[in-house]
């Protein structure tokens, strides 16, 4: 099995992690669409024996070998914690040419370092808002992001927006939309039989009947009764400060938060540094790590690989 890798900004931790896992041995054989200079310096800074290879379509994995696709940098110099926005179109030219390699056949699954969205939209003179919504840009899709450690799932019904703009964004057939989407990958990627999912409140108290807001009986509740009549097993809308209790998560599947720091703050509290981020609703397989580009440690040798092994091992896995 191949897997594409996009190391994101050169100046952050990805390549640190991406070379250490080459380093180390993966489960399946990685392929780095990257600027192999800049791979080569990273990996001598960081005094790892690790072969650069150009990618010849094999799929052979062996510790301390690299397949690369070699996508050149405006200025492939190594300097760890130093953003160049001049780099910018090569990274989105990296992750469009592995999106297309995943398409094609010619990779199995695509696992994605970090970029940091200002440099980019910076660099590009274009909005990014994140790996997720360019994803979608790509393959005409509409995705729903999910972080995951082990049997903690909890995917989001909204991603990268000002929290001022999540009510608006919420509507009944989009939220019930995800639904399907979170059941239908479970059911495929995952191979949950029969998926329970737990959908929470917006509001505190999920809106209290009304007296604290009232889309959860406005839209959240329609939008769950719409997903039951497609034979998704959702409940809720259930209190946010409640939903990630044991008795709770020991009921469901997954968890379907409102917005970004509502549902992500609980699993990186539970498992950061060995979660994963996965995106539902691809015709391809992407995971990534959960952390950010870390450009304090950048080229340091103290950056943890343990979320892009995590992300690695559960692309193989999804993808099998």
């Amino acid at each position: 099995m191949r897997i594409a890798v996009t190391p994101g900004d050169p100046a952050g931790v990805g390549p640190d992690v991406l070379l250490h896992a080459a380093a180390e041995g993966a489960p399946a054989a990685l392929v780095a669409y990257a600027d192999p200079a800049l791979l080569a310096a990273r990996a001598a800074r960081l005094g790892l024996d690790v072969r650069l290879v150009d990618d010849d379509g094999g799929a052979e994995a062996a510790p301390g070998l690299l397949r690369v696709r070699p996508v050149p940098l405006a200025d492939p110099a190594d300097r760890p914690g130093r953003p160049d926005p001049a780099n910018a179109p090569a990274l989105l030219a990296a992750l469009e040419a592995a999106v297309r390699d995943c398409q094609a056949g010619r990779c199995a699954a695509l696992v994605t370092g970090p970029l940091a969205k200002a440099m980019v939209a910076e660099g590009t003179g274009r909005p990014f808002t994140g790996h997720t919504e360019h994803l979608a840009a790509l393959t005409g899709a509409e995705p729903v992001m999910m972080l995951a450690a082990g049997p903690l799932r909890i995917a989001l019904a909204t991603t990268h927006l000002p929290l001022r703009a999540v009510p608006d964004a919420l509507d009944r057939e989009g939220l019930a939309r995800t639904l399907r989407i979170v059941d239908r990958d479970l059911r495929a990627r995952f191979r949950i039989e029969a998926p329970r999912i737990l959908v929470c409140g917006l509001n505190p108290h999920a809106g209290e009947a009304g007296r604290l807001g009232d889309e959860e009986t406005r839209v959240i509740a329609p939008a769950i009764a719409r997903a039951r009549r497609a034979g998704v097993r959702a409940t809720g809308p259930v209190p946010a400060d409640t939903a990630f209790t044991p008795a709770r998560l020991a009921g469901c599947d997954a968890v379907l938060a409102m917005y970004h720091d509502q549902g992500l703050p609980v699993i990186k509290h539970a498992a950061f540094g060995h979660a994963v981020n996965v995106t539902l609703g691809l015709p391809i397989v992407r995971t990534s790590v959960d952390h950010g580009t870390a450009y304090e440690l950048a080229g340091s040798g103290r950056a943890d690989a343990g979320s892009f092994r995590a992300a690695v091992e559960l692309a193989a896995r999804l993808a099998a």
